[in-house]
């Protein structure tokens, strides 16, 4: 297997899910991820006990595994002289930082980009921020929630605007998660321009860039327009203007989307696949322009066709057409996804309680067709002794930490 990473190692001082994110995608690429928690509550997400209303059970515990895969995890106290002291020891043998707390907790537990540069200016410094790294807000910390679905009109963008608010962000650690891949990305560049240049650089990645980004094409649009375009309230037929482009109820309720941005080319193949072959010679759909000049008979048609068979038949039945289309899923859907387990979309990762393996979800990108075995995420300060020895620290040192209650 090909891994990109071998022998890049990361140093993370970092919680939750955004920038942790990022070091699980380069884990699973091959870097060696050292990962800094308090010696003794650990990362601050260890402690949560729900995750969308359900209780979360602490030795299978998502919000962990899907951020810290493959990683070790080291206790050290960064609020004491001898913390400090032993991280930039720990620095010294690393290729990039990476954090995500505030500056005031930088500059204050000494890890900013001077105290670890002093140690090892050859280092890539990595952080990941709410609102960036510059400006009034660069103090304000934030969530995904806030940053990137709220603050960035993402959230707003994609709730109607007949509804009475906004919709709250429904999937846990969404930004986070894309976000993460940002920050992976930008390691792997900073990593490729030190290799060619010899040249160390910070960098920088936001919720709110990484809304804003996911965003860019409306955003860019609104401002070339000045309006601002809201998703629609949910209905079965075609967005205006062309109905091959739109979602459509099934019998029994499902949703089957048509996303045919060039209808021309598709007309008799859709309206054979409707059972409506006599449409594609009708002069209002025959033509491209006269499809979207009669978009809303077109779609009328398109409904009740639907509405005649369920989810099911449609999902196979659409497969021979030529035309751009996709069956509306649950998550809990995509595992059991021909498509997805062929492209091994899901790996899976042993339990810390003995029981079935936890099933995460593997990052995007895959090099030569191989996927990494990916590990399970470490128990807070599981690897501290077996690290220290390994990074050259006598027993003897290592024990007089312990009791000074500098590592775990």
């Amino acid at each position: 297997m090909t891994q990109v990473m071998k022998g890049v190692r990361i140093l993370e001082v970092a919680q939750f899910t955004f920038v942790p994110a990022a070091g699980a995608v380069l884990a699973e690429w091959g870097a060696d991820v050292i990962k800094i928690e308090h010696p003794v509550r650990g990362d601050t997400q260890r402690g949560f006990v729900n995750l969308g209303g359900q209780k979360v059970d602490p030795l299978r515990h998502t919000l962990i595994e899907h951020p810290n895969r493959g990683k070790r995890s080291v206790g050290l106290d960064l609020s004491t002289a001898d913390g400090q002291a032993l991280l930039y020891e720990i620095a010294k043998t690393a290729d990039v930082f990476l954090t995500n707390y505030l500056p005031a907790a930088r500059q204050k537990h000494r890890f900013d980009v001077e105290h670890i540069r002093a140690a090892n200016p050859n280092i890539i410094y990595a952080r990941g921020s709410a609102y960036g790294d510059k400006g009034p807000e660069r103090e304000v910390g934030g969530f995904d929630n806030t940053a990137f679905w709220t603050r960035s009109g993402v959230g707003l963008s994609m709730s109607p605007a007949e509804l009475e608010g906004p919709l709250s962000q429904g999937i846990p650690a969404f930004g986070d998660s894309i976000g993460g891949m940002n920050i992976a990305g930008g390691i792997s560049a900073a990593l490729f321009h030190r290799a060619q240049t010899g040249q160390a650089v910070e960098l920088d990645v936001s919720l709110l860039s990484t809304g804003w980004w996911a965003a860019g094409a409306a955003i860019s649009q609104a401002t070339e327009t000045g309006v601002v375009g809201r998703n629609r309230m949910p209905s079965s037929g075609a967005s205006p203007g062309n109905p091959f482009l739109g979602s459509y109820r099934t019998a029994d309720g499902g949703t089957i989307v048509l996303n045919t941005l060039t209808p021309g080319p598709y007309i008799r193949d859709i309206f054979q696949h409707l059972g409506v072959p006599e449409a594609a010679d009708d002069p209002r759909f025959a033509t491209a322009e006269a499809l979207m000049t009669n978009w809303a008979e077109a779609s009328a048609l398109l409904v009740i066709a639907f509405s005649k068979q369920p989810f099911a038949y449609w999902r196979q039945h659409l497969k021979t057409s030529k035309c751009q289309w996709a069956p509306f899923q649950s998550l809990l859907d995509l595992t059991t996804d021909e498509q997805a387990l062929a492209n091994d979309m899901i790996v899976e990762v042993e339990a810390i309680d003995g029981g079935a393996p936890i099933k995460l979800v593997r990052s995007p990108v895959q090099f030569d067709h191989v996927t990494h075995p990916t590990e399970r995420s470490p128990q807070a300060s599981e690897h501290t002794e077996t690290f220290l020895l390994e990074m050259g620290l006598e027993w003897d040192r290592i024990e007089a930490l312990k009791t000074a209650g500098v590592v775990a």
